[in-house]
């Protein structure tokens, strides 16, 4: 990745970002509805329903910019990206008060002991990030593992470190239905409120899920939970989503250029593929049952002062209602990528 000083600024409408703040605020209403909760409990496994009241810890709200506003592609439920490496915490300048501060006060008080949590945790890209949040964490007094859930023990009274019992886990592990085995410790002591996990699986169930998007697509879904103006902007910033097999073979290849094929599970853009790019022996090999189609919205477009030009997203880092942290991803190429002079976070 570039260092930050060689990546540009970008401005943005402010009409655009109330439009997405407002977007957030919504979806964090739809999510607190109990007659929603109930409705998406039917479609999930059972673990997807653990959790808390607490407010996710970064859910980020991903959107590309169009002449007809802001639309969303996807909600990440545990959205990283505010560290850059060498260059440090992402700046805020169009923010009040400290980033830092506001990571901080996400996490709870009673949290003495933490674990950051993720799949063979030494080797993922990310590790710098969860390495300067246990930094974070520390510096309140807090003390912080950094670990993959084979090193963490379970006992009849918890979950283990180093003979140390977990208050808290901060879960960047995309097995967000805990249904690995490798996840099972932490599944049953979450079952038994033997410790507290967060972002938790009722997070990623409502919201962050792919699936829920072609849910809310479904012909008078959200009626029941909502107004008729929220059920509006929601379909006004949530580009169609609908399921291969509701779509069927002969259709969906006649019109492939006009959509994006995703596996619902994915992250950081594995497994996606857009149509207009697609081979049919590709295509053939897409699961019928679990691919969604979503309606494809090109990323925006930016030239900069010197001459280049690139393609440009938008996060909003939120924890409940709150929004922590903005930041853009330049880069060039149909799919997200940090490879060229000028790219990364911005």
């Amino acid at each position: 990745m570039n260092t930050l000083a060689a990546i540009p600024e970008v401005s943005i409408p402010r009409h655009h970002f109330d439009t997405m703040l407002a977007f957030t605020s919504l979806m964090f209403q739809l999510k607190k509805s109990p007659a929603y909760q109930q409705w998406i409990a039917a479609h999930v496994p059972p673990s997807a329903m653990l959790g808390s009241d607490h407010d996710a810890i970064l859910i980020g709200f991903d959107f590309h910019l169009t002449e007809d506003g802001p639309k969303l592609i996807e909600i990440n439920n545990n959205a990283g990206g505010l560290f850059t490496g060498s260059t440090g915490w992402l700046a805020q300048p169009s923010l009040d008060g400290s980033l830092l501060s506001r990571l901080q006060q996400m996490f709870p008080d009673h949290w003495k002991t933490i674990a950051i949590v993720d799949e063979a945790i030494e080797t993922q890209f990310m590790l710098p990030e969860m390495q300067a949040y246990a930094e974070l964490l520390r510096q309140q007094g807090r003390t912080v593992f950094l670990a993959s859930p084979q090193a963490i023990t379970a006992t009849d009274d918890g979950l283990y470190i180093d003979d140390q019992r977990l208050d808290g886990i901060y879960n960047r592990h995309t097995d967000f239905y805990l249904q690995q085995d490798a996840m099972a410790d932490i599944r049953r002591a979450l079952e038994a409120n033997q410790v507290e996990l967060n972002p938790f699986p009722r997070s990623y169930a409502l919201l962050g899920d792919k699936d829920r998007m072609a849910d809310w697509w479904q012909a008078g879904s959200l009626d029941p939970f909502l107004s008729e103006e929220d059920c509006a902007l929601i379909h006004a910033m949530v580009p169609e989503v609908t399921r291969l097999q509701d779509v069927g073979d002969d259709v969906a290849w006649q019109q492939r250029k006009h959509w994006v094929f995703k596996p619902p599970s994915s992250h950081a853009g594995k497994g996606v593929v857009i149509g207009k790019n697609m081979s049919r022996t590709r295509f053939n090999s897409l699961g019928r049952d679990t691919t969604l189609m979503q309606r494809f919205i090109p990323a925006s477009e930016i030239s900069t002062a010197e001459g280049d030009s690139f393609r440009f997203d938008l996060r909003l880092y939120m924890h409940g209602a709150q929004l922590i942290a903005l930041a853009g991803r330049l880069w060039r190429g149909q799919l997200t990528n940090f490879r060229q002079e000028g790219s990364g976070w911005t």
